[in-house]
């Protein structure tokens, strides 16, 4: 059997100068260490909090341009789509069926109003009536003024018989031929044939403006009774339901052989030559949107330009509709109610201090900030310009290259002064 060696083992005092620098060397270190921590103690003190950097969204400040625009999806609309009304009362016929090409003054559908082409009817026989009696006033009148024009010449004949007679008697009675007597039956024969001239004179005057009145008065009554015609006609014309532009049958509103009355839809029609893409837009963006600004619209892997052509006055569930027109021709293989991609383009500015927009814009106003410095969040009061979808300005308060804390700033509960942890 083996014996260990504790039998040999015997306990060495140890040396008083040597513990004593084991001491030194110990306090020494605790001194140096305390120094060296001594910041980090005192920041913890101050800040009374610590967040995780990875619960926050940091973003450097930098310059460079702020485009300041509104995106959004839009759909296709057109920007004319009339509604075609029934003007008068009947039983609908179509002649087309939606979705069928059109072109402007095609014919559509007819309305059946055997009523009202009865009355067309009637009222083109009143206007022949009235043409006829026309023709025989005419003939009349010419008539009565030829008599009368017959017995104002007969009345001139006997005036001038009359004067040759007075000539002569007095002739006669000068060479003592005849009494004087007959000489003034011819001056009363002469006197009573110049009033007869006279009046069939007169006469012939004033049966000519009477006649004359007459003949106006019945070409008046038919010219009345042919704007009746023509009003009656155009109300016929007008139960065919004509294209009002060139495109595509939408929507029928009535059955086909249905009975309308007046001021009926009927049916519409898409004009796709002019088509547009209509977007709703925030109502923070919607004073910022004006007509003319540029913008484009993208979809079925082709992107187009355009610009704002309206812009509803009415805001609805806190969100405005603003419609865009292409720039040039309407492309092709665009249908209404097609779902596309549209972006505004609001402002843009060149060499600009931003950062990336964040909750912090919107929590106290975009009146503060927390910037990233030496492990630790510090607030900050700053001062914002233009905003963007992506991007803020900064006025006041940063400088290029400062690190800024986004979003997730909510919990430092307010504090001045945060520290940030790995």
């Amino acid at each position: 059997m083996i014996r260990d060696t504790s039998g040999q083992d015997r306990p060495l005092a140890r040396s008083p100068g040597r513990r004593r620098l084991w001491l030194a060397l110990a306090g020494a270190g605790l001194l140096i260490t305390a120094f060296a921590a001594a910041p980090a103690v005192q920041r913890m003190m101050d800040s009374g909090t610590s967040v995780s950097l990875q619960r926050l969204s940091v973003a450097p400040v930098e310059i460079g341009p702020l485009v300041r625009d509104v995106a959004g999806e839009g759909k296709v609309v057109a920007a004319m789509s009339p509604t075609v009304y029934a003007l008068h009362g009947g039983n609908l016929l179509l002649r087309v069926k939606a979705g069928d090409r059109v072109a402007k003054g095609q014919v559509l559908g007819v309305i059946d109003s055997p009523e009202l082409r009865a009355r067309l009817a009637q009222e083109r026989s009143n206007a022949d009536a009235l043409r006829t009696e026309v023709l025989r006033a005419e003939v009349d009148g010419r008539e009565q003024r030829a008599a009368l024009r017959s017995a104002f010449e007969n009345a001139g004949i006997d005036l001038q018989t009359a004067r040759n007679d007075l000539a002569r008697q007095t002739k006669a009675h000068e060479a003592g031929a005849v009494a004087g007597m007959q000489v003034e039956r011819a001056r009363d024969a002469l006197e009573k044939a110049r009033i007869t001239a006279a009046h069939a004179e007169a006469g012939l005057g004033l049966k000519d403006d009477s006649l004359r009145f007459e003949l106006q008065a019945r070409q008046q009554a038919l010219q009345r009774q042919q704007l009746l015609v023509q009003d009656l006609e155009r109300q016929v014309a007008e139960l065919e339901l004509r294209s009002p532009v060139d495109g595509q049958v939408g929507q029928l509103l009535v059955a086909e052989r249905a009975n309308v009355g007046a001021g009926t839809g009927l049916l519409t029609v898409v004009d796709l030559s002019a088509l547009e893409v209509q977007m709703q837009v925030p109502e923070s963006f919607a004073r910022d949107l004006a007509l003319g600004m540029p913008g484009e619209i993208s979809g079925n892997g082709r992107q187009w330009r355009g610009q704002v052509s309206s812009v509803s006055p009415e805001v609805v569930n806190n969100e405005v509709a603003a419609r865009l027109r292409f720039e040039g021709s309407t492309p092709d293989q665009l249908r209404q109610n097609q779902r596309l991609s549209v972006r505004v383009l609001l402002d843009r500015r060149e060499k600009v201090l931003t950062v990336a927009r964040g909750s912090f814009v919107e929590d106290g106003g975009g009146r503060f900030a927390y910037v990233v410095q030496d492990g630790q969040a510090v607030k900050r009061p700053i001062r914002l310009g233009a905003q963007s979808l992506s991007k803020v300005e900064v006025l006041e308060g940063l400088q290029p290259g400062e690190r800024v804390v986004v979003s997730g700033a909510q919990a430092f509960g307010g504090a001045d002064r945060v520290t940030l942890s790995p």
